[in-house]
């Protein structure tokens, strides 16, 4: 059984577009280049031809994972998630204990996950070891460089 994903509105409809263009526009560029390889003569060697049917098996291969995704995504409510605990889209800020640096993050599903604007996904070891605690608390993460502790300081949505 597939596992079920929680999304925000927008990344749920990121998915969707993108389902879209890869149905449509993607299909019609493979279409097109396959058509293209077959006008250059016989298919037994045409490498071109056989890449693109290769291209097009990986493609609908895509598209297929990408209905199951969808399929099995949940759109969440925010204004109903409670904001005394670290949840799927909660918004935390934490402190390093060690150094004192303060980083800010929003938990979201793995296709969500984009570091540069803050968003880690909830497989990740930091979201992990931040699930299910509260504002105050001390979560003590294993990441590839060792053990750190961080401090809860503020949970929002």
């Amino acid at each position: 059984m597939a596992e079920v994903s929680y999304y925000t509105k927008e990344g749920l409809e990121k998915l969707k577009e993108e389902l879209q263009y890869l149905k449509t526009t993607g299909r019609a560029n493979i279409s097109a280049a396959i058509a293209e390889a077959r006008d250059k003569g016989d298919l037994s060697e045409n490498a071109e031809y056989d890449a693109a049917k290769e291209a097009q098996g990986l493609h609908e291969t895509k598209i297929a994972q990408m209905q199951e995704t969808l399929a099995n995504a949940r759109l969440l409510d925010e204004s109903k998630l409670d904001t005394s605990k670290v949840l799927a889209l909660s918004i935390v800020k934490i402190k390093n204990v060690k150094s004192g640096a303060t980083m800010s993050y929003q938990l979201v599903s793995e296709s969500e996950a984009d570091m540069k604007a803050g968003k880690i996904s909830v497989t990740s070891p930091i979201a992990k070891g931040l699930l299910g605690r509260s504002v105050g608390e001390i979560a003590e993460i294993t990441v590839p460089a060792g053990k750190i502790e961080f401090e809860i300081l503020e949970i929002s949505r």
